[in-house]
């Protein structure tokens, strides 16, 4: 009973030491009452995308082991990794993932986190002296591309900002309080783009007109200051131009057929 103790603590003790790719939630239940030792842990794990992931299915020296099951459920695919302590092993992933031993670990090695890489993960490891299983939900982040710019609706001037491509949605302030609005899309792969558009008001001063940014994998918020597209000062001289010579236009007919009548 004194040794089982021992065990338990070095387990909680050593779950957040090897987790070091990504952000974890764990929930672990230790059933004391058979023998050998069953442990059932439920975790969540989140990764940012292109990193290298790690998923750990025993906290037991990986020499101990007698076989490590994969099961992995993914968006587009269910597939199996497995290993023994015989050297046998079995892949019908074949996306590259594989199960590595570090000094005194097996986990699972995911290379460059993608989309296609969340789902759940469900591992049993067999040792000498108890059994493990763990089901992780495994899900991904990255940070969104930040872009802000200026418009003309009407007779009213429009601040656009937009955070695009992030996982999960980022969120949108404003530096002024105004009339705004806010839209979010959601891809089929799952990321998020978020827009807000605000009517400036028209005592603001633009200098002083800024979108705030927030997303979890940045510790500090992100500022744009909006400005009219490149072109637009273009478009506009030609918009002006095009009304002008309507104008001009005009007044030559109107002058023309005032001249036709008095003759």
């Amino acid at each position: 009973m004194h040794k089982l103790w021992i065990y338990v603590v070095i387990f909680f003790s050593s779950q957040e030491w090897f987790l070091t790719q990504g952000t974890t939630n764990s929930n672990v239940i230790v059933n004391t009452t058979t023998s050998p030792l069953k442990v059932y842990v439920n975790k969540k794990e989140v990764f940012n995308l292109g990193s290298d992931a790690r998923l750990i299915c025993s906290n037991s020296n990986w020499t101990k082991a007698v076989f490590v099951i994969w099961n992995i459920e993914l968006k587009h695919k269910t597939c199996k990794i497995s290993f023994n302590h015989e050297g046998q092993s079995f892949d019908s992933c074949n996306d590259g993932k594989s199960i590595q031993n570090s000094t005194d670990q097996s986990f699972l090695h995911i290379p460059n986190f993608s989309v296609n890489d969340v789902g759940a993960y469900k591992c049993e490891s067999t040792w000498t002296g108890g059994n493990e299983n763990y089901n992780i939900k495994v899900g991904g982040t990255a940070p969104p591309v930040v872009s802000a710019w200026l418009k003309q609706r009407g007779n009213k001037m429009v601040a656009v900002c937009r955070a695009e491509r992030g996982i999960p949605a980022a969120n949108i302030s404003w530096s002024v309080t105004g009339n705004h609005s806010v839209t979010q899309q959601n891809d089929r792969d799952g990321f998020v783009t978020v827009e807000s558009q605000l009517e400036v008001p028209e005592d603001i001063d633009r200098e002083s007109l800024t979108c705030i940014v927030r997303h979890q994998l940045w510790e500090r918020e992100k500022t744009e200051m909006p400005k009219f597209r490149e072109g637009y000062s273009l478009m506009m001289g030609i918009r002006i131009a095009v009304v002008f010579i309507i104008i001009i236009l005009g007044l030559l007919i109107f002058a023309l057929r005032k001249w036709r009548c008095r003759q």
